[in-house]
C-alpha cells in the first residue's frame, strides 16, 4: 500500500500552488482587464469602482470600430510576413551553424561557441544606429527588407539549436554518412525532422519577440502601409481613436489574439523542446 503524504509534504505542495497561482494572477489580470474594457462603452470604462463584466456589451461596436477606424488588418499581415520571413531565415541559418558546433569537430570551435555566447550579451538597441545607417546608403529603409534582415541570424536560436543537437546520438549521425549523405544533406535531411521540438520552442520565442517589437520597426518605417502590430496600435491610438479606449483595447485583443493562439497550439511541443535542449 502506498503511504499517505506526510502533513508537511502536502502543505508545501499548497503553498506552491498558491505561490504560483498568484503569480499567474498578477500575470493575467492585465490582460484580463484589455479584454473587459474592449466590451464595455465609454461611460463604464472610467467609474470609480471596479466593475469587471458591464451592464451594456459593446463589443460589436468596439470591434467594428477596431477594424474599421484603421487598417489593422493590413497590420496584422505586415506582423505575419514580417516574423514568418525572419523565422524561417533564422532556422536556414541556425540549424547548420548548430550541427557544425555540436557534432563537427574542427580548430577553433570552442572559441567561436564562446563568442555566440558573448553575442547574447549585446542588445539589440547597442547597434541599431550602425544598421541604421548601412540600411540608409545600401537605400532599403521603409521596406520589408530593413525590417527583416538585422534578425536573420538569431545567436539565441544557434545556441538553442545546438544544445538540442548534442543530445542527438552520434550513431545516427554516422550511419547517414556510410549511406552517402553530405553534411548538408544530414542537416536537413536528418537533423532537421528530429529537432522539430526545439525549432518549435524557437519559433515561439522569434515570433512573440518579432512580433511585439515597437523599437526598430518605429525607426525605419515611415509609410502607413508597412507599419507592424505594435507601432499599427500606437497609430491606431494616437491618430484615430484618440481617448476611445474600448476600440483601442479591442485593437490590442485582436493583435494578441494570435499569439494566444499560436502558444496553446504548439505547447506541448514548446515545452518538449525546452526540456530536451536542458538535458546536456
Amino acid at each position: 500500500m502506498n503511504a499517505a503524504p506526510r502533513p508537511s509534504s502536502l502543505l508545501a505542495g499548497l503553498l506552491r500552488h498558491a505561490v504560483l497561482l498568484t503569480g499567474a494572477a498578477f500575470m493575467l489580470a492585465p490582460f484580463v482587464w484589455m479584454v473587459a474594457t474592449s466590451l464595455k462603452p465609454a461611460s463604464e470604462i472610467f467609474l470609480d469602482h471596479i466593475r469587471l463584466w458591464p451592464h451594456e456589451l459593446y463589443a460589436v461596436e468596439n470591434y467594428t470600430a477596431a477594424v474599421t477606424r484603421a487598417p489593422l488588418l493590413r497590420f496584422m499581415i505586415n506582423g505575419v510576413l514580417v516574423t514568418a520571413a525572419i523565422f524561417a531565415l533564422q532556422v536556414v541559418v541556425a540549424l547548420p551553424c548548430a550541427y557544425a558546433l555540436a557534432k563537427l569537430r574542427f580548430r577553433g570551435r570552442q572559441t567561436i561557441f564562446a563568442a555566440i555566447l558573448f553575442c547574447l550579451l549585446i542588445p539589440p538597441h547597442a547597434i541599431s544606429v550602425p544598421v541604421f545607417l548601412l540600411f540608409h546608403q545600401l537605400g532599403i529603409l521603409d521596406s520589408y527588407a530593413a525590417l527583416i534582415l538585422p534578425f536573420t541570424i538569431s545567436v539565441f536560436g544557434i545556441f538553442l539549436m545546438r544544445q538540442f543537437f548534442l543530445t542527438v546520438p552520434d550513431d545516427l549521425i554516422d550511419a547517414a554518412r556510410m549511406d552517402g549523405f553530405s553534411e548538408f544533406a544530414i542537416v536537413w535531411r536528418v537533423m532537421l525532422p528530429t529537432a522539430i521540438p526545439a525549432i518549435t520552442a524557437f519559433g515561439i520565442f522569434s515570433v512573440v519577440a518579432h512580433w511585439n517589437d515597437y523599437f526598430w520597426p518605429l525607426i525605419v518605417i515611415n509609410s502607413e502601409h508597412l507599419l507592424t502590430p505594435p507601432l499599427g496600435v500606437a497609430a491606431f491610438r494616437n491618430q484615430e481613436a484618440g481617448s476611445d479606449f474600448g476600440p483601442l483595447m479591442a485593437a490590442a485583443t485582436l493583435i494578441i489574439a494570435p499569439l494566444v493562439a499560436a502558444f496553446l497550439l504548439a505547447q506541448r511541443r514548446f515545452i518538449e523542446g525546452i526540456t530536451l535542449t536542458g538535458m546536456k
